[in-house]
């Protein structure tokens, strides 16, 4: 009985520590931000909350994404292109803000479509441009 006594708490921490070593081998694959379009007009004070959603590797099954795990940003006017490059807007007129629990919304002066963006940092470059995100997803805001 003494014998099991001392084993316990040696196997305690040897399954606590295969358990951390497990979930670092998962990587997020993939981001989906819903809702994938949205007018700022239908929300309450113009505020949209954005979710973001990831796949990881070993998995098949959307995971809740939280603002520890990744980025959200405004990604510029969907009239001038699109946001697959990734790239956070700079130091650049932003038309649109979201803070990072995914909560956007118009400015004053905007008027048009606009990208949210949320996704993984990989840092910037340039300090005059915005983060550019690996993985990420996006959705439209639409602006009166």
């Amino acid at each position: 009985m003494t014998g099991y006594r001392t084993l316990l708490p040696f196997c305690f921490l040897l399954a606590i520590a295969l358990t951390l070593a497990c979930g670092s081998n998962h990587k997020l694959q993939s981001v989906t931000v819903t809702p994938s379009t949205a007018d700022a007009q239908n929300y309450p004070n113009g505020q949209v909350p954005f979710t973001a959603t990831g796949v990881f590797s070993g998995s098949s099954s959307p995971t809740p994404l939280t603002s520890s795990q990744i980025q959200w940003c405004y990604g510029g006017s969907a009239a001038l292109g699109n946001p697959l490059a990734g790239v956070c807007a700079g130091n650049v007129a932003q038309f649109a803000s979201v803070d990072q629990n995914g909560l956007a919304q118009c400015t004053a002066q905007a008027q048009g479509m606009f990208y949210i963006l949320a996704g993984v940092s990989a840092g910037s470059m340039n300090p005059d441009s915005g983060n550019q995100l690996t993985i990420f997803g996006s959705a439209l805001l639409a602006c009166p």
